[in-house]
């Protein structure tokens, strides 16, 4: 006897065994497997068409939303930009009127100091001629009172 001999009673014995369990409606199981496989590999290709279609339209909002934000910053950069070189310009424009400004305080201060200096200088000369009158007039007085009888 051959190997064969002896699997063949087994083999049909098995055989019979899956044949009593499964029984004879394997093919609509199989069927219905199939089928319900089918429904769900569609629903997950919806799915997936539905979540490609979102990430889509979520890739044309970020790039609609990244170029908004990219106008908008050159916007504000440009803005910036002249506004600085405006605030440059009047910053020049008021420090050389302050350098006027000291200029001419320097000089109104020079001339005040003169005019004082000039000031005492003449008041002392008023005093000068002022005591130079007393002092002729005293010395008038005297010379008339030794005249005097």
């Amino acid at each position: 006897m051959s190997d064969e001999g002896y699997l063949a009673g087994p083999r049909r014995l098995l055989s019979n065994a899956l044949h009593a369990v499964k029984g004879d409606s394997t093919q609509s199981l199989v069927e219905n497997f199939t089928s319900e496989m089918t429904l769900v590999a569609e629903g997950l290709c919806e799915d997936q068409a539905k979540l490609r279609t979102q990430l889509e339209d979520l890739e044309r909002r970020e790039d609609r939303d990244r170029q908004r934000l990219t106008e908008e910053t050159d916007t504000i950069r440009s803005d910036l930009e002249a506004d600085i070189h405006a605030l440059s310009g009047r910053l020049d424009d008021l420090s050389a009127r302050l350098g006027k400004l000291e200029a001419a305080s320097a000089e109104a201060s020079r001339k005040q100091e003169k005019k004082k200096r000039l000031g005492l200088d003449g008041l002392m000369r008023s005093l000068i001629v002022l005591a130079g009158i007393v002092c002729g007039a005293w010395v008038l007085v005297t010379i008339l009172n030794l005249f005097k009888p």
